[in-house]
């Protein structure tokens, strides 16, 4: 059972102005009333006793931000975190999610999809588990879309052994672990992770940049294991999200039905008109492309980054400019945690407005998740707010930031508090 919370008083946040997010205008001055985890108010005409306000002076107050990519199990707050499949054993790795929990939520996130564990754990869902010990308040960290293992062939893009090159049978993982072949075996896969759990299928259906076994963005599920894995997850209830780059792989996945795109980053024209006329949804990770850090990489996959991230960049553009529904997603510890915030500051460069990268972190995500009860600062929706200094509309890095974090009627941080 969750911990019971102490009973909080009513809380007024009051801030120089308040985002309307489906409005793109400010409301001045900004302040919203919350009772327990919801806001029941905004710009309150009468406040119940014994209200406590907190002035949080020149700061914008915001929705919380969401992130539609990242693994809070791997990586840490810089590239020194690096991923050590054979030393980091299932207690270490929860440990760490714990600690980057922690980072992402002051960092102004407060609901991520953990995308897909690709570690060996027994058959553990190391993200469910973390998410149930946020839920419960054991400890602190956003809300968690837990996603389990991710499905991948072997070899694949996501089998942990590919990453580093291990010799035959080190490491070995199960078909529970997310390492699948054939129709029947994904059909297992997908069926474990959401036995046990997961709120979203994550499937490796190309390959990647950082892959040692072929060229970027090469499809490695055939066109039947795909439709397997979409036709389970969907039976269920569950949205499929895939890793996916290349032109032909995400054509497959499309037809495939699957709901949303990671990466993208070879796509073709043609293809990114085709997602925007069905609503397919692309978590672009375009940050990646600029911060990260490939200098203990092998050489072979520098090379591979410096010839597809050009490209990466201005396919992401032109997916902006043809209007595919873009999600934020930072994929950290690409980017490490708690700098999640840069992908929005990468989705402007590539040409969306401020308020556009805002709202892929917002409302955009919240479609992608399909939730109602966040990604706005409304009356009845939940008190996930955060507060920035400046004005976000005309510059977006105010975004990386973040003064202020509130989850559910909770303060998570304040800088103002001591000043």
């Amino acid at each position: 059972m969750p911990r019971p919370r102490t009973p909080q008083p009513p809380v007024l946040l009051r801030a120089a102005r308040l985002l309307d997010v489906d409005k793109g205008e400010y409301v001045t001055p900004g302040e919203l009333l919350v009772e327990g985890e919801h806001i029941t108010k905004i710009s309150p005409t009468s406040l119940p006793e014994g209200t406590v306000v907190v002035d949080l002076g020149e700061l914008t107050l915001l929705p919380g931000l969401m992130d539609m990519e990242v693994n809070l199990l791997l990586g840490g707050p810089d590239h020194r975190s690096p991923l050590v499949a054979v030393q980091d054993d299932p207690a270490v790795r929860t440990l760490r999610a714990v600690a980057n929990a922690r980072r992402t939520l002051r960092a102004g996130f407060t609901t991520v999809r953990n995308l897909g564990l690709f570690i060996q754990t027994g058959g553990l869902l190391l993200d469910v588990a973390l998410q149930k010990a946020i839920d419960h308040g054991w400890i602190d960290g956003p809300r968690v879309v837990p996603a389990g293992h991710a499905i991948t062939p072997t070899g694949g893009h996501l089998d942990p052994t590919m990453f580093q090159a291990f010799a035959p049978h080190v490491l070995p993982l199960t078909v529970e672990e997310g390492i699948a072949n054939g129709i029947d075996e994904v059909r297992k896969a997908v069926r474990y992770q959401i036995k046990y759990g997961a709120r979203v299928i994550k499937v490796c259906a190309s390959n990647g940049v950082m892959s040692h076994t072929g060229p970027a963005g090469a499809q490695q599920y055939s066109d039947e294991e795909l439709r397997a894995v979409v036709d389970e997850a969907h039976r269920a209830g569950r949205k499929v999200a895939a890793h996916c780059m290349g032109e032909q792989a995400v054509r497959a996945a499309l037809d495939a039905g699957i709901d949303c795109i990671e990466h993208g980053f070879l796509t073709s024209g043609a293809t990114l008109d085709l997602m925007a006329e069905r609503g397919t949804f692309l978590v672009a990770t375009t940050s990646l492309a600029d911060d990260m850090d490939l200098s203990q990489a092998d050489p072979g996959l520098q090379a591979k980054a410096a010839e597809v991230f050009p490209r990466a960049r201005a396919t992401i553009s032109e997916a902006v400019r043809r209007g595919v529904r873009v999600a934020c997603g930072s994929d950290a510890p690409a980017i490490p945690h708690g700098r999640n915030a840069r992908e929005l500051v990468a989705l402007v460069n590539r040409g969306m407005s401020p308020l556009d990268a805002i709202r892929a972190a917002t409302t955009v995500s919240a479609d992608l998740i399909d939730v109602d009860d966040r990604g706005r600062l409304d009356a009845g929706l939940l008190a996930d707010v955060i507060a920035v200094p400046g004005d976000p509309l005309s510059d977006i890095t105010v975004t990386t930031d973040v003064r202020y974090v509130m989850k559910g009627g909770q303060a998570h941080r304040d800088d103002t508090a001591a000043a």
